[in-house]
């Protein structure tokens, strides 16, 4: 569901029903769910609020890694709220207000064993009711941690020695602010963020105004109107050089890279960032109009060594080569606009933008999705490869290999099945009919069928669900 607000910033006029003291009222306040559902992070997200929008004001010291913020959460109470829990770790709350008034809080410490989870739970009296909205305030502090890696990829608010780079996929937004972080749960935003003179902070949709500098420090603010899922959020700081491109239908691309990238690095970024033009304009072709108001790039000069197709802006760690922004571009329909509802679901992100990469490949004259398709196949069946199902990966593999080639080749089996018409009917329908949604696999199913008129399980099954090398296509 699209929800916005009359403008960023505006303060909105919240009243909180008085509650009548009774028993049979008290009664039936209850503590929020401090679990989203999610059945691959169930620490991550919390129950009975839906989050309208967030004011983040954040002040970054890149000499001694200390963030400073100030969270302003409008939300609104899907259920009769004795307490309701955001999630925050690795940072320490030291003011929460509910609607103007002082709340009480305590914060719960991340999973000694993962690293993961973390929450503030609040306390706010009155009690909210359901279908009320409120406007809480965080003030919090510190050094941010980083948590539990996958595989290798560390998430989160991560430190540099010139800033930070905020990557936050799959649960890492409340390394740097309180959070309901579930996709599902959406939300726009605002963001004001004050570093030292001469640094550069980016975040996600449009810059708002000209950066403003006092007493030896600056003060950039950015505007997210579209609605976003936290893991998509960002605010990237460092010594960047900005850049502006046109894209179609006037749309700004907004680029940030670091001064520090090697000449090789560079080359390749910017020749890679070149074709941002001309790739969106490719994709509206196949997925539909593009979807928010602005694009672009930050490209860090970090270590982390993988790129995230944060909303609007997408960043790359040391180096933009043409595949990669493709995928991250590609990610604005699939993923970013259209958004699974769990992370069990993740192949219907990567499969879809490792296709997209495919077919730009094509479209350069490159090898073609069939070649990229056999060259999937060419594995061998006792290949380790084959043992993870896309459809179901399991937390500590989700972003194995698998989730994005045999992802990717699902699509081309579905499309071999169905015939290009009708596969390409559905990849337009996917990205405009669920634009700004979240989705599952059985949605995909169910769209594939209408569109197509055939029985799809099997082939889903085998492609998604069965270890194993597929035999049937």
């Amino acid at each position: 569901m699209r929800r916005r607000l009359a403008a960023a910033g505006t303060v909105l006029a919240l009243t909180c029903p008085l509650l009548v003291s009774t028993p049979a009222l008290a009664d039936r306040y209850e503590p929020g769910s401090t679990s989203g559902g999610d059945p691959y992070f169930p620490h991550a997200g919390n129950g009975g609020y839906d989050v309208q929008h967030y004011d983040l004001t954040l002040s970054y010291d890149p000499a001694t890694g200390r963030l400073d913020g100030t969270a302003v959460v409008t939300l609104t109470a899907t259920a009769d709220l004795d307490s309701f829990s955001l999630d925050l770790r690795g940072l320490t709350a030291t003011s929460v207000t509910v609607d103007g008034g002082e709340a009480s809080y305590e914060q719960q410490p991340p999973e000694a064993t993962t690293g993961r989870g973390g929450e503030l739970v609040i306390r706010p009296r009155p009690k909210l009711r359901a279908g009320t909205i409120h406007e809480v305030t965080v003030v919090y502090g510190g050094v941010p941690g980083q948590p539990v890696d996958i595989e290798g990829t560390r998430y989160g608010f991560h430190s540099t020695p010139d800033g930070a780079f905020v990557a936050n996929q799959p649960e890492g937004a409340p390394t740097w602010y309180p959070v309901n972080d579930v996709p599902t749960d959406k939300a726009t935003y605002q963001f004001r963020i004050t570093v030292p003179e001469g640094k550069t902070a980016v975040a996600n949709g449009d810059p708002v105004g000209s950066p403003t500098t006092a007493n030896g420090r600056t003060t950039f603010v950015w505007r997210e109107t579209d609605p976003m899922a936290s893991y998509l959020s960002t605010a990237s700081i460092g010594d960047y050089q900005p850049t502006t491109q046109t894209g179609p239908g006037g749309l700004p691309i907004l680029d940030y890279v670091d001064t520090g990238l090697t000449p090789e690095n560079r080359a390749t970024t910017e020749a890679s960032l070149a074709l941002q033009p001309e790739m969106i304009d490719f994709f509206d072709d196949v997925y539909g109009p593009y979807p928010f108001t602005s694009f672009g790039a930050i490209v860090d000069d970090d270590s982390l060594g993988y790129a995230l197709e944060t909303q609007t802006r997408p960043i790359y760690s040391g180096v933009a080569e043409e595949s990669t922004v493709v995928h991250e571009l590609a990610h604005q329909w699939v993923g970013d606009s259209v958004t699974p509802e769990t992370w069990r679901d993740i192949w219907l992100n990567e499969g879809f933008a490792m296709y997209s990469e495919w077919l730009w490949a094509e479209e350069r004259g490159g090898r073609t999705a069939q070649q990229q398709f056999d060259t999937v196949l060419a594995r061998p069946a006792e290949n380790a490869f084959w043992a993870t199902p896309p459809g179901d990966p399991g937390a500590e593999h989700l972003f194995a290999r698998a989730v994005y080639q045999r992802g990717a080749a699902t699509l081309h089996a579905l499309r071999g099945e169905i015939g290009d018409e009708a596969f390409f009917v559905l990849l337009r329908r996917w990205a405009t009919d669920h634009a700004d949604g979240n989705v599952d696999t059985a949605d995909l199913v169910a769209l594939a069928e209408e569109v197509s008129g055939q029985d799809l399980d099997t082939l889903f099954t085998v492609w998604l669900y069965t270890p194993g090398k597929p035999t049937t296509w």
